[in-house]
């Protein structure tokens, strides 16, 4: 399962081809983050569900059926798909040389540590009280908090620099991991992980656009591929560096890892902010678009 293309990607490439320079391309991003958080919540209870009523590997099962039908389906797509563009006319360089998109990549490991640990410390919170199948509400909880900010940012068309926005939303996602420091039962869990889920989506949403204004369209699909792959990453060190902190300390203790991975992230973003206050020459987008937005920068 975990070999599959980063399908995430792929459909954001695809809206950007749709609407490249248009307001149509926030909202399509908006509707990619939400449906994410909707198979968020509903997926754990789902697999859950199933593998308690019928066996163990029922939920498993069901989800590589869904990601198999969800590949080929997507595949299918060709009136969607991007144009290709030729080797020869974009050279053989890698998006990630874009010092932009390093920023990004850097800092969406820490922030991937964040939700891999959330998710490890809640389960293991959760047991240590004795209701252990809470954790699955819990966690769709936090996935609901961002479902909710991304639908309102959709509505929304932000101004401003989206760099400044990205910023702001790195932080506000870190701030929101100390709380969760505090806590001292289920309840009060589910609702500071319902408030810190509001900086989600729009973080996410706005990283994409980053992507967009930084990566050459040749590599549109590759650039957001690295920032998949560094959240992928940052999952993986988070859930293990928390699961050795809830075995050496307990589960209270364990929610110091995503406070950890949120510092770092602010800290990663501060530093290479003034990357990503200009869009790399030869981005997706309009010549008049993006005059436009380094003025506004400029201002």
């Amino acid at each position: 399962i975990g070999s599959v293309p980063s399908l995430g990607a792929m459909v954001r490439a695809r809206w950007a081809a749709l609407y490249r320079g248009t307001p149509q391309l926030h909202t399509a991003y908006s509707f990619e983050s939400v449906v994410d958080e909707v198979c968020f919540i509903f997926g754990p209870i789902v697999s859950i569900g199933l593998s308690t009523a019928w066996f163990p590997e029922a939920g498993p099962l069901l989800a590589a059926c869904f990601l198999a039908v969800g590949v080929f389906w997507l595949t299918s797509q060709r009136a969607t798909e991007p144009a290709p563009h030729p080797r020869e006319q974009h050279g053989g360089g890698s998006a990630l040389r874009s010092r932009g998109l390093q920023v990004l990549v850097a800092t969406f490991v820490a922030t991937g540590s964040i939700f891999g640990a959330v998710d490890v410390v809640t389960v293991a919170f959760a047991d240590e009280r004795g209701h252990k199948g809470a954790a699955s509400v819990v966690l769709a909880l936090y996935a609901a908090g961002s479902c909710s900010a991304g639908v309102l940012f959709g509505l929304l068309r932000p101004s401003g620099a989206p760099a400044r926005r990205w910023l702001l939303g790195i932080c506000t996602m870190a701030v929101s991991m100390i709380p969760l420091l505090l806590v001292g039962s289920l309840p009060f869990l589910a609702v500071a992980l319902f408030v810190a889920g509001l900086s989600v989506a729009p973080t996410m949403i706005t990283t994409m656009a980053l992507v967009e204004e930084h990566v050459p369209r040749a590599h549109l699909t590759e650039g957001m591929t690295w920032v998949s792959t560094g959240l992928a990453v940052g999952v993986a060190l988070g859930s293990s560096v928390a699961g050795w902190v809830i075995d050496a300390a307990g589960a209270r203790s364990g929610y110091g890892v995503p406070a950890v991975a949120g510092a770092v992230a602010v800290a990663v973003g501060f530093l290479g902010y003034r990357r990503l206050s200009r869009p790399a020459p030869g981005r997706g987008g309009t010549v008049e678009q993006h005059s436009a937005r380094e003025e506004r920068h400029v201002a």
